[in-house]
């Protein structure tokens, strides 16, 4: 499971990471405020892992769903 989640988290993490930290310097070129962007940066982060938490979660889902021969369900 872990490794699944850390494979996942890899594909994302250099793309997160640029988000993150140009919101971060955003938050703090508009306040000037370091705690603002720290709390930002953390904040973002948390959301990073439990989004590829999510992705895995839905990936492993959509994967027993084809395995099954069950058609994909359209949103």
């Amino acid at each position: 499971m872990w490794q699944r989640f850390l494979q996942q988290y890899k594909r994302t993490f250099r793309g997160m990471q640029i988000a993150i930290w140009l919101v971060a310097i955003g938050a703090l070129v508009l306040t000037h405020k370091i705690y603002v962007a720290a709390a930002f940066v953390a904040a973002m982060q948390v959301g990073a892992i439990f989004g590829a938490m999510w992705g895995l979660r839905l990936k492993t889902l959509f994967e027993g769903s084809r395995a099954r021969s069950l058609p994909a369900r359209r949103v």
